[in-house]
């Protein structure tokens, strides 16, 4: 399988965090301004106390979240702390989904990179991975920062005193602090540009990621909408080479919810599927109309109904929402098929979400991904997820479901639901990343799947 990666490739610093650096941290700032800041998140960094404040209102409500940095001295500062002590490795959505397509059997994966410079290039796969060279590139890297996200994971339990108030992290995850103002842009190597256009009648599926690092407005004058609507316009061109062209779209944490609409709507014609978790899924709310609070605390009811509407209201082929403790699938087949071959179908979307939860949580607890045999390995290890568990029997009920394997699926408005428990590690090794392993792994397997078939 040949696979385009776009947009967002950067620098991982990743860094686990103690509970005693971030009481620390925070008695440099404030109190009031802290405290403030934790009540009522600024949701960017414009100054070193916003990011202290957004680390500790991510660790005290046990939330992931990622703000964008628009401030210098506070990526000095970040680099200064913590990139000598970090573990530096493959970020971003298309890094981490090329990196694993590649570790997993991909015959060749083409990533689009902002800045391909030494240190990012190093980070690559050695097996499938192969980036179009171009002189043009080569001068955008030399004259460009390198696109860091500092990535503080912290563990549950986890403890810090906010101002003498003592807090305790509920679950673990991780709050990202990204300095990267070129995939700000969705900036598009014209190496990546040119190959992609050139060899559109040879790919088989593209993954394509980044939106949510958009703004609204941009100091040039130019806002989203330009660039969005330049993204479709790629996607169009690469569609009319090859009308067969999988385009996947994993959607992201919006910091604004006008993006996250645009990019929903604008991209459901185009898109065979489009991924997301919950909380995205909550924040599309207004357009599915589920309550909230059920998709937060991850109901599978709530989470189908949910999903199940999205889907029917805007024509959408397929979408995978993979939560902490399952995943689930709504697909809608070409054709009015009988039972037997509607079954068939949800047989083969359940196996390619074993795949992709296999290699999600071999990647949870080893922190790699070294092919196929490795994570199935590494998986047999883990223990499925007990609340996943209980909501797959509550979705059975909910949906008159069927059992197969290790999951469970469903009928409903011309929709095949698909559910299937997740696989957890008691300490994993990162929480970075999980979404995008588990997306990849699942795509290429139904890429083979459907191919074979």
């Amino acid at each position: 399988m040949k696979i385009l990666c776009g947009y967002n490739v950067n620098i991982d610093s990743v860094y686990r965090i103690s509970g005693a650096e971030v009481s620390e941290l925070l008695e440099s700032f404030d109190r009031t301004e802290i405290l403030e800041k934790t009540k009522n998140p600024p949701g960017k960094i414009l100054s070193e106390s916003d990011f202290a404040a957004g680390l500790a209102y991510c660790m005290k409500n046990g939330c992931g979240a990622e703000w964008l940095v628009f401030d210098k001295s506070v990526f000095e500062f970040l680099k200064n702390h913590y990139f000598e002590k970090s573990l530096v490795r493959m970020g971003g959505n298309a890094g981490i989904m090329a990196n694993a397509l590649s570790q997993l059997g991909a015959t060749r994966v083409i990533p689009n990179v902002a800045v391909p410079s030494k240190t990012q290039l190093s980070l690559f796969s050695k097996k499938a991975i192969y980036i179009p060279d171009s002189h043009i590139v080569k001068d955008v890297a030399s004259s460009s920062q390198d696109p860091v996200h500092f990535v503080f994971d912290f563990s549950e339990g986890d403890t810090f005193s906010l101002y003498g108030t003592e807090i305790r992290a509920p679950r673990e995850n991780r709050f990202i602090a990204t300095c990267d103002h070129l995939n700000f842009k969705l900036f598009v190597n014209p190496a990546f540009e040119e190959y992609a256009l050139q060899h559109a009648c040879e790919i088989d599926g593209v993954l394509i990621s980044g939106f949510h690092l958009l703004l609204e407005n941009y100091s040039d004058g130019s806002s989203y909408k330009t660039i969005l609507e330049n993204a479709l316009s790629q996607l169009r061109s690469w569609k009319v080479k090859n009308d067969k062209l999988r385009i996947h779209l994993e959607f992201g944490h919006f910091a604004s919810r006008k993006i996250a609409n645009s990019v929903f709507e604008d991209f459901a014609a185009i898109s065979y599927s489009i991924g997301m978790n919950e909380d995205e899924l909550a924040m599309l709310h207004h357009l599915h109309g589920i309550p909230t609070e059920g998709l937060l605390r991850m109901e599978a009811d709530a989470v189908g109904n949910a999903a199940c509407r999205l889907a029917l209201r805007n024509g959408l082929k397929k979408l995978l929402i993979h939560t902490r403790e399952f995943v689930m699938t709504i697909y809608k087949p070409d054709s009015n098929f009988d039972d037997s071959i509607l079954r068939e179908i949800a047989e083969k979307k359940l196996e390619a979400m074993e795949f992709g939860v296999s290699c999600a949580g071999a990647y949870a607890a080893s922190g790699r991904l070294e092919g196929r045999k490795f994570a199935e390995e590494e998986a047999s290890k883990l223990q499925e997820s007990t609340l996943g568990r209980t909501q797959l029997e509550l979705f059975l009920k909910a949906f008159n479901g069927k059992v197969f394997g290790h999951g469970a699926y469903a009928f409903r408005e011309g929709y095949i639901l698909c559910i299937l428990p997740t696989l957890l590690s008691k300490s994993p090794l990162t929480t970075v990343g999980l979404g995008d392993t588990l997306t990849a792994g699942t795509f290429l397997r139904e890429l083979e799947l459907d191919v074979q078939a």
